[in-house]
């Protein structure tokens, strides 16, 4: 059974007859929740509700504060507008200034 271990990783979704999963309850949760698998539960072949762990259902339901969804939109407008930069760039700048400021310190006591 794969396990996702990053957002990477393609997502492992396995379809299960609602009376499997009634059957083998405990089995389901633990692929769901151990596993990071999504689990789609079907009656007579058909979809009819999905299982995913509770990590990831709680930061579905945040999404849809409306809050959350503005803060999200700022950051797209910010993005099409070159307001941003990678992540890697910023960290390399503070840890160059870090550096800096421990060399000015470790001379001043010199």
């Amino acid at each position: 059974m794969a396990r996702a271990k990053s957002d990477r990783e393609v997502a492992v979704i396995t379809r299960v007859a609602l009376s499997e999963a009634r059957a083998r309850l405990d089995a389901v949760i633990n692929r769901v929740h151990v596993d990071k698998e999504y689990v789609v539960l079907e009656r007579d072949g058909e979809a009819v509700a999905a299982l995913v762990d509770i990590d990831e259902f709680e930061d579905l339901l945040e999404l849809r504060d409306p809050e959350v969804q503005r803060i999200i939109e700022k950051s797209r407008e910010d993005e099409l507008a070159g307001r941003v930069r990678p992540a890697r760039e910023l960290l390399a700048e503070l840890r160059a200034e870090e550096e800096e400021e421990e060399a000015i310190e470790s001379n001043r006591l010199a």
